[in-house]
């Protein structure tokens, strides 16, 4: 006999019964409101009297909202969405969170929003795990000081504007000089190091980060990579969340001891977008039309940047903000924000894109506050000498635009500065070893290059990183181990730049 044949199914009257029987659950209390204002991007809600600043709400056309404003009677409410899908009358709950992203490892080499969610068309992200996007900055207890550098690749930075790991480093210039190249550059040259990167793009066009997806695709940093994407066809309220979700990102696997790299492309377009939402929620206006806090959102984003203690996770966050001026303008209002919050910048000048001088570094402009504690014996004894040469030739170059007379001294002078600053010419994705930067800005310092065309400058010091990467194998060990650049190192990096330079003039005499 079956156990369906002994023990009958109860019937309709006595699960009646037994459900009257059964103690009633306790009334559950949910707070509605409703829409009676829609803007582009943000929408007004009554009846949530008990919202909380900075917390999501669901919309029943199932956008996502974060509340801005509190108001007597109304909220201001900060769309994630598109405010087509938002109508007037339309049903607004509360979510009791305020908005987090996701966060984890695998979110590694993926392309995602600012909320964590997949954009790339690989499928869903499978990490359930997340953090608010706001966070408060870690106490000066749970510091350190920044000791070890972050190396670029790139000869003008590593040598005389230096990074260090944990060191917030603005890279300001013009439009179309070379900051996003700058930045994607610093994130190629992190292979070796296994420095995670997280490069953030906010209101970008499509096109500008598929060439960055792109270029870190061919670099062979996918794995190490995060970028998140904020564009400028998306909503303002996601522009404005996405640098904070970034770092959000960042804090997860500096608190596992890694060591992070966080691109933030660019700062511009997030205080254009806070701007926006703040005009349309009338708050009032300030300089330039930015609110009064324009400053503090900012700050309270790159203050979370840092060389953390063991006991705060021991890793880092390097932060390198972009910021874009207009007409070489740094006494703008945003520009001077970010220079007095953060520990150095890198600026890109237009003028030098004018002399195909790229990187278009101003090294009379730029400054590192912190990355100098950080920097290797090495590039120290060669950063002074760089900086001196090259601001003598500058005020040279503008005397002798005159036609004046020059004596041979004032004429040596000129030929080494056009030598220096054509040896630290580089190609974008082309990151090059530290032996390499050294060796190269050595020859040109001791006269190697002088008296060479362009072209020729270029084919030497290609030659001469070949002859380093092969023979210098020792020197490179000591310059691992932070040891000073000697007397006889130096000699060997002349010797080899001499030999290339007559291996040059040979087939240059051999191929008239």
């Amino acid at each position: 006999m079956t156990g369906s044949a002994t023990n009958p199914m109860p019937g309709p009257q006595a699960l009646v019964e037994a459900l009257l029987a059964s103690p009633s659950p306790s009334p559950r209390l949910s707070e509605i409101g409703h829409v009676v204002e829609v803007a582009d991007g943000i929408v007004i809600v009554v009846g949530l009297e008990r919202a909380l600043s900075d917390e999501l709400l669901h919309f029943s056309s199932g956008v996502q909202g974060i509340v801005l404003d509190l108001e007597p009677g109304r909220l201001g409410v900060v769309l994630l969405g598109s405010s087509d899908q938002v109508t007037v009358g339309e049903s607004v709950t509360r979510s009791h969170k305020v908005v987090s992203t996701r966060v984890g490892a695998a979110l590694l080499g993926r392309v995602v929003d600012a909320l964590g969610n997949p954009r790339d068309g690989k499928g869903p992200i499978k990490t359930e795990a997340t953090r608010p996007v706001e966070a408060e900055a870690p106490e000066i207890l749970d510091r350190q000081a920044i000791t070890r550098p972050l190396a670029t690749g790139i000869k003008a930075i590593d040598a005389a504007v230096p990074v260090g790991l944990g060191q917030r480093e603005l890279i300001i210039g013009d439009r179309q000089t070379g900051k996003t190249s700058l930045a994607v550059d610093a994130i190629l040259n992190q292979k070796a190091t296994g420095v995670i990167c997280i490069y953030c793009a906010i209101g970008q066009r499509g096109d500008a980060v598929a060439k960055v997806i792109g270029a870190i695709r061919e670099g062979a940093m996918t794995d190490q990579s995060i970028v998140m994407s904020a564009g400028d066809e998306d909503a303002a309220g996601l522009a404005y969340v996405a640098p904070y979700a970034a770092m959000t990102m960042a804090e997860y696997f500096a608190g596992q001891a890694k060591d992070v790299l966080v691109i933030l492309d660019d700062l511009t377009h997030h205080a254009r977008s806070y701007r926006e939402l703040s005009l349309l929620l009338r708050r009032p206006p300030g300089r330039e039309a930015f609110p009064g806090d324009i400053f503090y959102i900012h700050a309270r984003l790159l203050e979370r940047a840092g060389q953390f203690t063991s006991s705060a996770g021991g890793g880092s966050i390097t932060v390198l903000p972009v910021v874009e001026t207009q007409a070489e303008n740094l006494a703008a209002y945003i520009p001077t924000n970010l220079i007095s919050i953060t520990d150095g910048q890198i600026y890109l000048s237009p003028r030098l894109v004018r002399k195909n001088q790229f990187p278009a570094i101003d090294l009379g402009v730029s400054v590192s506050r912190v990355g100098g504690k950080a920097q290797s014996k090495a590039f120290r004894s060669v950063a002074g000498n760089l900086r001196v040469t090259l601001s003598q030739f500058e005020e040279l170059e503008d005397f002798a635009r005159f036609g004046t007379r020059l004596d041979e001294a004032t004429r040596a002078r000129l030929t080494r500065g056009v030598a220096v600053r054509a040896a630290l010419r580089q190609p974008e994705r082309d990151p090059i070893p530290t032996i390499e930067q050294i060796t190269v800005l050595v020859a040109a310092m001791e006269g190697q290059f002088d008296g060479l065309t362009e072209a020729e400058t270029a084919q030497v010091m290609s030659a001469l990183r070949s002859a380093a990467a092969r023979e210098l194998d020792d020197v490179a060990a000591r310059i691992a181990g932070n040891d000073p650049l000697g007397d006889d190192d130096r000699a060997c990096m002349v010797a080899l730049a001499q030999k290339a330079r007559a291996t040059f003039g040979e087939q240059d005499g051999a191929n008239p």
